[in-house]
């Protein structure tokens, strides 16, 4: 592994300068306990647990923790230990969703699963998020409850995603509740850890727990926007992933909600959607999609996210702590398009 990930969001125009060059500090800290977290006797195992690391990453979930403490006192101790073991969590939920995903790119490198195949990437992935149960263990036992709590809402919204809607089901309610417990838990929680180990007190601390709740929504939202919208430099993946599963995110369910109007380009699109698709139908798929409505109500939607997470945060202290969640805000609406 390389060394420190200067974190994309710290370079952002409007987070304080200060602020960004403390918390990067502390990211650097964070990146070595990361390395030597992952390192194990036998060589193959850290070669594979090392891989998802050393291909970068945003670093979100430990630099939201580490934002976070600058509501409190950010040089407790506790704060990098924490900070790595959101990171790793994530690390290994990714390990594992791309065995289920087959996917074959993740952050721009070869997949685990496609490197070693499906069943050393999933005792990888089992490894890593031992790794981060065994420095939680350090941490107390709130520490562990309430990583444990969020663990299983991170399963939860995999198997959510594997079911899919039953009968009866809203698809888009379902969708989001998805995103809820698979994606937002974990970034709230990220924030929870910063809050609580700074000792910024239960109110500030259970608000920016909100704030990030809703902020993960947005962000995961404008990933699957930009499944659809973006190009693989920006997401790490291959455009048109989710399409070429079968995959129903924002977009797509948008472009489904409304009756089918008779237009050909709408009935085509109709056709396309909610099966595996082969290259040529998924670059038609992308072409229709690109140009429908629905893009736009998927980027008014995470919009409204990351306006809820605002409202939360303008009830927080002000100063350049919450200013630099607020710019969190509007990356997250930016990213979206």
């Amino acid at each position: 592994m390389s060394g420190a990930v200067p974190s994309d969001f710290l370079a952002l125009p409007s987070i304080d300068a200060g602020l960004a060059k403390e918390v990067q500090e502390a990211l650097d800290e964070v990146e070595n306990l990361l390395r030597e977290s992952v390192s194990a006797s036998d060589p193959l195992l850290t070669e594979a647990a090392s891989h998802l690391l050393s291909a970068g990453g945003k670093r979100f979930r430990a630099t939201l923790v580490l934002l976070a403490s600058h509501f409190g006192d950010p040089t407790a101790p506790e704060l990098v230990r924490a900070a790595a073991v959101v990171e790793l969590t994530h690390v290994a939920t990714l390990y594992h969703d791309d065995v289920m995903d087959e996917a074959d790119l993740r952050r721009g490198e070869p997949s685990a699963n496609q490197r070693w195949g499906n069943s050393v990437a999933i005792l990888t992935g089992d490894y890593v998020f031992a790794r981060a149960s065994e420095i939680l263990a350090d941490l107390g036992t709130d520490a562990v409850r309430m990583q444990a709590r969020t663990f299983g809402r991170l399963v939860q919204g995999q198997i959510l995603e594997t079911s899919g809607p039953q009968g009866g089901t809203d698809p888009l309610e379902h969708y989001l509740r998805v995103i809820s417990d698979k994606t937002a838990s974990l970034i709230a929680s990220s924030a929870e850890f910063g809050g609580m180990f700074s000792g910024a007190g239960p109110e500030v601390t259970s608000t920016i727990t909100r704030a990030c709740d809703a902020l993960g929504m947005a962000f995961q939202l404008a990933d699957d926007i930009l499944d659809v919208a973006g190009e693989s430099s920006e997401s790490g993946k291959v455009p048109g992933t989710d399409l070429r599963e079968g995959v129903l995110t924002l977009p797509m369910l948008y472009a489904l909600r409304p009756e089918p109007t008779g237009d050909a380009a709408d009935t085509r699109l109709r056709e396309l959607l909610g099966r595996a698709l082969s290259e040529p139908e998924t670059e038609e798929a992308l072409g229709l999609l690109r140009s429908h409505t629905a893009i736009d109500e998927a980027r008014a939607t995470t919009r409204r996210w990351a306006d809820q997470a605002r409202e939360e945060l303008a009830t927080l202290p002000s100063g350049r702590t919450r200013e630099a969640f607020e710019a969190l805000c509007d990356y997250a609406v930016l990213r979206s398009g």
